[in-house]
């Protein structure tokens, strides 16, 4: 065996369809592009989405209301999960509450709401929480810490 006589298998090639360049090849004349017609001319181009006259689906589909595109979607935690899954005096970070599957992706900002009762000391990092989970956190001796998240400022 010699790597300079590698060759793909029979068949698996095969030679690019030359258009245009005389009758005696097949494909002279119209070069395989029919009789007249907007895609038989030069230069034609079809629209992204185009249906061949049909209106097409972007058009079809009815469009409502606005679309913030600098909404920011919180996952959402209440305290009668944590008061579940954690044991008291734990540090309750991000990647903790990833590990537990509790929120998903890496990108996902964490609120916390105040649904159930917290009786466990626990610290809780979270990008936001309502008035009464950041109470009841702390009135279970435990702490509501705030997650900076980075903004960026102008100057």
């Amino acid at each position: 065996m010699d790597l300079s006589k590698l060759q793909p298998p029979k068949g698996r090639t095969h030679a690019k369809k030359r258009v245009g360049r005389g009758q005696g090849s097949g494909n002279g004349k119209t070069a395989g592009r029919g009789h007249k017609g907007q895609k038989s001319r030069s230069g034609y181009h079809r629209k992204v989405g185009f249906e061949g006259g049909q209106m097409p689906l972007h058009r079809r589909v009815p469009k409502r209301g606005f679309h913030n595109p600098f909404r920011v979607e919180y996952a959402v935690i209440n305290l009668d999960t944590l008061m579940e899954r954690f044991e008291p005096g734990v540090d309750v970070t991000l990647d903790l509450l990833r590990e537990h599957g509790l929120i998903h992706g890496s990108k996902r900002k964490v609120k916390i709401l105040a649904r159930g009762d917290l009786t466990k000391a626990l610290t809780v990092h979270a990008h936001r929480f309502s008035v009464k989970a950041a109470e009841k956190i702390t009135s279970g001796g435990g702490q509501a810490v705030v997650i900076e998240s980075s903004v960026k400022t102008t100057e």
